[in-house]
């Protein structure tokens, strides 16, 4: 078991004074920058590969990215529990807990363990491939395993980014908060690709579309805002979500690309890219605005108030916004609305831009009010979580 993280008196020990006195990232905060970065492009990349190309091998570009980021939080995490444990590292001793004999950060045995698991769902993901065809879903056994590992490592380096930025000052503190939202940016991207089968643009005008992101997205959202210095971390933090899908969106069709696998229902020459991103720069800058009430109220109160303003919020701008997403003037390369599978047929809602059908009143109504429950709930996991995360120096 983990050693409690309570650290009374850590910024005083000279390891921890030394590592304020300098502005630079340690070493293994980078590496958990850029191997997670790779991850979440590599995502991207894989799945425009399954819309466009549908063949699949074990070693194409887009796995390579994403599988390089296991094995960089697998090396750099486990030579940091090694080193804390048997040998002089660089990391301060007080900031270790130890777990199973070992010692080392908290976020490094997170990191470490989603490694492994990224990297075993790589033989696994070959095998379903080959039992079950080379096309599959999103969510399935191999790729739900993949994008835990990535969670965890992402949560991992958050962990390990808190602790550092809890101990220090000055200008090493602030780079370190920048680390720490951009990290939040990309646990945004990670969920969104989880839930990316539930969220496309025909099902925009339905219920069950504001259920999903209501679940999803406000935990990371309302933590940031707690533990985070930044005035508009929220805000930013949803950028750095936006910035990323949109590079995505705007980049993959620069490059062709051409079916393998059939039934080729849509002609298909390009990369097709995921579609315009969820508008929460709207949600996530309500929840900025309401930071100094949430430092404030108990956190019930916080959390019923801020899921409300959730959803109200992101329904009044991405329900309209889904209205323009199916209009002609959408339909082009900045906006994405052009880009369809190659194996969607052509009489389907989705290549006629159009939304699925209505629910029914009462049904709709109620997914609604389900929707604002679910996200009274995420934002209070999220602060709790906030909390807890303003506290970590392990």
């Amino acid at each position: 078991m983990a050693d409690s993280l309570s650290f009374p008196g850590a910024i005083d020990v000279p390891a921890a004074r030394a590592e304020a006195s300098t502005a630079a990232l340690p070493w293994y905060i980078w590496c958990g920058l850029i191997g997670v970065t790779s991850a979440m492009i590599g995502g991207h990349w894989d799945i425009s590969w399954h819309r466009s190309i549908g063949r699949d091998t074990f070693l194409t570009p887009a796995h390579l990215a994403i599988y390089f980021c296991g094995v960089l939080a697998g090396i750099s995490c486990g030579y940091l529990i090694l080193s804390s444990t048997f040998g002089q590292s660089a990391y301060p001793r007080q900031a270790t807990v130890r777990m199973w004999g070992f010692r080392g950060p908290l976020g490094a045995f997170m990191a470490a363990w989603g490694g492994v698991a990224m990297l075993t769902s790589a033989p696994f993901d070959d095998w379903w491939h080959a039992a079950y065809g080379l096309d599959v879903k999103i969510v399935s056994p191999p790729h739900v395993l993949l994008i835990l590992g990535m969670i965890m490592i992402e949560v991992g380096v958050l962990i390990l980014i808190l602790g550092a930025m809890n101990r220090a000052s000055g200008a090493l503190k602030r780079k370190l908060d920048w680390s720490f939202l951009y990290m939040g940016g990309m646990l945004l991207v990670v969920l969104n690709i989880l839930t990316m089968e539930y969220i496309f643009r025909p099902g925009m005008h339905n219920a069950y579309f504001y259920r999903v992101v209501a679940i999803a997205m406000p935990p990371v959202l309302a933590a940031l805002v707690r533990s985070s210095e930044k005035r508009w971390a929220a805000t930013i933090t949803a950028g750095v979500f936006t910035g990323l899908l949109l590079m995505m969106m705007w980049v993959l069709p620069l490059f062709p690309a051409e079916p393998k696998l059939g039934p080729v229902m849509n002609p298909v020459t390009q990369f097709i890219p995921a579609e315009f991103p969820l508008l929460l720069l709207a949600p996530a800058f309500a929840f900025d605005l309401l930071r100094r009430s949430f430092e404030a109220w108990p956190r019930w109160i916080s959390a019923v108030v801020g899921g409300a303003v959730f959803v109200a919020v992101f329904v009044a701008v991405q329900w309209p916004f889904a209205d323009f997403l199916m209009s002609p003037s959408a339909r082009n390369a900045f906006w994405g609305s052009i880009y369809f599978d190659y194996n969607t047929p052509p009489q389907s809602l989705y290549i006629r831009h159009q939304f699925f059908p209505p629910e029914a009143t009462q049904l709709f109504w109620t997914r609604m009010f389900q929707a604002v429950l679910f996200a009274m709930a995420s934002t209070w996991a999220g602060l709790a979580g906030g909390d807890w995360m303003r506290r970590v120096k392990r």
